[in-house]
């Protein structure tokens, strides 16, 4: 694996570190490379049910790495696309990723961080944390994020993200439901350990058919999006972990009564 992303796997949970601290943890090729080899990897791996994201250092993730940016820039259009497309890549990965994926950030999550972070289905928040899309102040667009950024805070928060390219605090973020907790400095590494561990407890099988169906009802109408749940039902009633949940509570049940 990469020195610009130190991978690890305990209790079920694999995280998945950005080690370039120098450089707040800046996504450059080699960083996006080993982020989505290690995404790839960790989704037919029985061990992991759950993948972490976080970074080394005082910051989760700056961004783009600028320098490399520029240098891209100068080769041409094309080469700025394919580079462009491996992160849109990565961002897809995460998404379709069979595993819950959790961003734990503290520090900044700023541009491409943020949309690092936003691209994760669950967001765990230090109350020191920044997000923010700035890439307006230097004429860039935070474009490959803008369909899961509009989908989680609505259109009205996502434009005003964008367009004006203001810092907001971790509790803002929460608010407009860009993320889902924010801890104390003093409690955030127990409690997000906690959280990662508690959904590393329940049922692989569980998790994968729910993060599917929620994604896969995306564009569907009401009674479509009620037919597809329907065969995921099915389908989830025929699992041993479906079973096995389904008889202890019924063994429950009819131990307090007899």
């Amino acid at each position: 694996m990469s020195e610009a992303l130190r991978v690890s796997v305990a209790d079920g949970v694999a995280t998945l570190e950005l080690n370039r601290p120098d450089k707040r943890n800046a996504l450059n090729a080699e960083l996006v490379a080993a982020l989505s080899r290690a995404v790839s990897e960790t989704a037919t791996d029985p061990e992991v049910r759950v993948v972490c994201i976080r970074g080394a250092g005082p910051d989760f993730c700056s961004g783009a790495d600028l320098a490399e940016l520029e240098a891209i820039a100068t080769k041409g259009p094309m080469d700025s696309v394919t580079d462009a497309q491996r992160l849109g890549d990565l961002l897809i990965a995460l998404r379709q990723h069979p595993r819950p994926v959790v961003a734990v950030v503290h520090g900044k999550a700023l541009a491409g961080g943020c949309g690092l972070a936003t691209a994760c289905d669950l967001v765990l928040a230090r109350d020191d944390a920044r997000f923010g899309y700035p890439e307006v102040h230097l004429g860039f667009v935070p474009a490959m994020v803008l369909s899961i950024l509009r989908r989680k805070v609505g259109e009205a928060r996502a434009f005003e993200l964008v367009v004006r390219g203001r810092r907001i605090t971790a509790e803002e973020a929460a608010e407009m439901g860009l993320i889902n907790r924010v801890w104390p400095e003093s409690d955030f590494e127990g409690a997000s350990a906690e959280y990662l561990r508690d959904l590393a407890a329940l049922p692989p099988s569980a998790l994968e058919l729910t993060k599917r169906l929620f994604y896969g009802v995306d564009g569907l109408s009401v009674p479509d999006g009620i037919r597809r749940g329907a065969e995921v039902n099915a389908v989830a009633r025929l699992t041993e972990a479906c079973k096995a949940g389904v008889r202890a509570f019924l063994d429950k049940v009819r131990s307090r009564g007899s």
